[in-house]
């Protein structure tokens, strides 16, 4: 398809819209399966109903990504299809039925048990069994309340389909995280204008159908229910299927959900496209640690990961400062307990950078983070949501300089922090020492005087067995050894 919607190619963003309204159909068709049979249950059983509810409140509370991390390693097939494990549209469709759960089920026993007693009496005099009233009765007076809750649900879903993006699984989200990478205002409306527009199309066609299941409505509205139901759900799981179908099996590269990670792994693949001829499938926006557990699970076959970020947060050592040393142990350790082989750096170390604004900088003086820390008790402070939780991050950092900010430091996604910092919202922020941003927000990064910051040399890492079948992508990959330096990178991702 030609042309431009919000700016986006039409067929593109036609194509992700597709997808995310079939992750939100099969997601919602298979929470309904789950969640109405389950709150009639708890009619049933009263007893159930505190740990059923408690547990499927529990899953709508964990955070997108931990439970991605939790599902990633499972591997649940149904002959032969994937039903849970791995990245890709099974897992976040999982994770969407989950999070979909607690309004269907809670609206199913409150609409069952909202029932007037007196009704069921009345059917038991008549000589109904209990599947009878069930179906005759309960159902049919509890169905506005059921849908009430299948209502919200789905609007809950649409939102929260976006996330799916993190795990390769499409869907509009891939413009949301394309947009904060790029920090392209357009870019993210193209992705959330959209997903906003399916969630007020989804709550009013609920809507209609809670009207026309009114008692007042008869046997016809029920029957025109029926029908629109059966052919819109027809098309968008007919449709979704088609969008989420899986690449063929190739040589897999991932990348992380930023920037840098992206023009990476894009690197690595066309470099072993071009060295060795084989096809390459690119699974990119894989966020936190999602691209080392799909390593794990045989779901991608390499990715660019960081020494630094390898040493800490998958291998769990102490911050250590030696580039040689870091590096070493994390070859060692790869291949002894995952199997996975650290190949040669790629020439840069893309480390943290504490970064103020060039004016500052300039007119106090600054140069290392020493020379700010006597200016930081009148100052704000704001980090990414992975540099407060890493064991060589805010905590630690904070104590080795001694540095105090006006209240807690802004906790917000880290592309974002160069807007707030350049905006003036804050005077302070922890980014990333190759963000192609730093020199076009003129912002200037302190010198880390104290050593504190590990080292982050950025290293293509591959599967073993991989290896072993294709010796030629180890040749590939090391003719990109040394060949990106700290100033390369800035370019490349201020290009992007």
């Amino acid at each position: 398809m030609n042309g431009t919607i919000l700016g986006q190619p039409a067929g593109e963003l036609l194509g992700l819209a597709l997808q995310h309204l079939g992750l939100v159909a099969i997601a919602i068709c298979a929470a309904i399966a789950i969640g109405v049979p389950l709150g009639i249950l708890l009619t049933r059983y009263p007893a159930l109903g505190k740990p059923v509810l408690g547990a499927a409140n529990i899953a709508q509370t964990v955070p997108s990504l931990a439970l991605f991390g939790l599902l990633i390693p499972l591997n649940v097939a149904v002959f032969g299809f994937k039903l849970v494990g791995g990245i890709g549209p099974q897992t976040a469709i999982a994770a969407l039925v989950l999070y979909a759960l607690l309004p269907i089920i809670r609206n199913t026993y409150i609409g069952i048990s909202g029932v007037d007693p007196t009704l069921r009496d009345a059917g038991r005099a008549m000589g109904m069994t209990d599947a009878e009233l069930l179906l005759q009765v309960e159902l049919p007076l509890a169905l506005p309340v059921i849908v009430a809750g299948i209502r919200v649900a789905t609007v809950i879903t649409v939102g929260t389909a976006t996330i799916a993006a993190a795990i390769d699984a499409g869907g509009l989200g891939k413009y949301i995280f394309r947009g904060l990478r790029m920090n392209d205002n357009q870019v993210i409306l193209a992705g959330a204008l959209p997903a906003a527009l399916i969630a007020i199309a989804a709550d009013l066609a609920l809507g209609w159908v809670e009207r026309e299941l009114s008692p007042g409505r008869g046997p016809a509205g029920a029957r025109r229910v029926a029908f629109a139901t059966a052919i819109c759900g027809l098309l968008l799981v007919i449709g979704g299927v088609r969008g989420l179908a899986a690449p063929p099996d190739r040589f897999v590269v991932g990348a992380k959900d930023f920037t840098e990670q992206v023009v990476l792994g894009e690197l690595v693949a066309q470099t072993v496209e071009s060295q060795t001829g084989l096809p390459v499938t690119r699974r990119f926006d894989l966020g936190g640690n999602l691209a080392h557990e799909a390593l794990m699970a045989g779901e991608i076959d390499a990715y660019v990961e960081y020494s630094g970020t390898a040493f800490m947060a998958i291998l769990k050592q102490p911050p250590a400062s030696n580039p040689a040393k870091v590096l070493e142990t994390v070859r060692s350790d790869y291949a002894k307990r995952y199997h996975l082989t650290v190949t040669e750096p790629l020439g840069f170390d893309n480390t943290f950078a504490i970064l103020v604004r060039g004016n500052v900088a300039r007119k106090l003086g600054l140069k290392t983070i020493s020379d700010a820390a006597t200016h930081t008790p009148a100052w704000t402070a704001g980090f990414g949501q992975d540099f407060v939780a890493r064991p060589d991050g805010y905590a630690g950092f904070s104590k080795a300089y001694g540095l105090q900010f006006v209240g807690a430091p802004r906790e917000m996604d880290l592309s974002l922090t160069y807007r707030a910092l350049r905006d003036g919202q804050v005077d302070l922020i922890a980014g990333n020492s190759t963000d192609g941003l730093i020199a076009q927000y003129d912002l200037v990064q302190l010198a880390d005087d104290r050593h504190y910051f590990p080292p982050y040399d950025a290293v293509p890492i591959v599967r073993e067995d991989v290896l072993k079948r294709r010796p030629a992508i180890r040749a590939a990959l090391a003719k990109l050894a040394g060949v990106v330096g700290v100033a390369d990178m800035r370019r490349l991702n201020y290009a992007v």
